[in-house]
């Protein structure tokens, strides 16, 4: 299945998610380089909501761009298997190979805003993520690594202290606690 049907496919759980997934069909069928980088306006991406085994921790990095505890996740940078995105970027990011998709479907879909900022010396204009979210499970013992090219620092947390720890209010509010709350 490809990602236009997947998303077309795809149930939302809240209003946000309806009106994201819309976007993102819509942005799909009108800008054929929207799995690049290069179209500075929007681009996909793919997180990883990667919690423990009994369901009662999360894995974040503390990341360096966003200088806040958060998820996992990257650009998808013309890979339209964002599945494959996502479980690499965990890899990279945190040093984890063993986790597994709790399901092949989407978990989540958000729309995210970023600011402008220097990465490795070059300006990166504000612009959007459409970003799909999968579901993994990985053992909290697994030696965790730190890409200090992407993040200061990796942990578990349990759900409610992944709230506390962010310090990206929107993110807390609108997507990390939905997350949250579709785990349970």
């Amino acid at each position: 299945m490809n990602l236009l049907n997947e998303i077309r496919s795809y149930t939302p759980a809240n209003q946000q998610e309806e009106y994201d997934r819309d976007l993102m069909i819509q942005y799909l069928l009108h800008n054929p380089d929207c799995l690049e980088r290069k179209n500075r306006i929007a681009h996909f991406t793919a997180s990883i909501w990667t919690i423990n085994r009994e369901k009662t921790k999360t894995l974040m990095a503390y990341h360096n761009i966003y200088d806040s505890w958060a998820w996992i996740g990257g650009h998808a940078d013309g890979v339209e298997d964002l599945r494959s995105v996502a479980l690499r970027e965990l890899q990279e990011e945190t040093g984890v190979s063993g986790a597994v998709l709790l399901s092949n479907e989407i978990f989540s879909l958000e729309t995210l805003t970023v600011d402008g900022h220097e990465k490795r010396g070059d300006y990166v204009p504000s612009h959007l993520h459409l970003n799909v979210t999968y579901l993994a499970e990985a053992d909290e013992k697994e030696t965790l690594v730190v890409n200090r090219e992407e993040n200061q620092a990796v942990k578990w947390w349990t759900f409610e202290e992944a709230l506390r720890a962010s310090s990206e209010h929107w993110m807390v509010e609108r997507i990390y606690r939905k997350l949250i709350e579709k785990c349970r």
